[in-house]
């Protein structure tokens, strides 16, 4: 007999940041691609696996000192 485990799909987030983080910050986010952002600031874009993951990125970003100015669920 086999256990089923519960599947709960990965979420895609974007969070818009006003700086521009030095490679040393942005590595310490390995599961978020960066690029330019709109008005000047970074996009940081990638797989969320659940809420908890989603809490530990929100608090690197809180430990960096990094203010959140959007934070978007992409859609599937």
């Amino acid at each position: 007999m086999t256990e089923q485990r519960q599947h709960h799909p990965v979420v895609r987030y974007e969070f818009l940041i006003a700086e521009r983080p030095s490679g040393a910050v942005l590595a310490s986010f390995p599961e978020l691609t960066s690029t330019p952002g709109p008005m000047g600031g970074t996009a940081l874009f990638g797989e969320i696996e659940d809420a908890a993951h989603l809490h530990g990125v929100l608090g690197r970003f809180q430990t960096f000192g990094i203010d959140v100015i959007e934070m978007r669920r992409l859609p599937d």
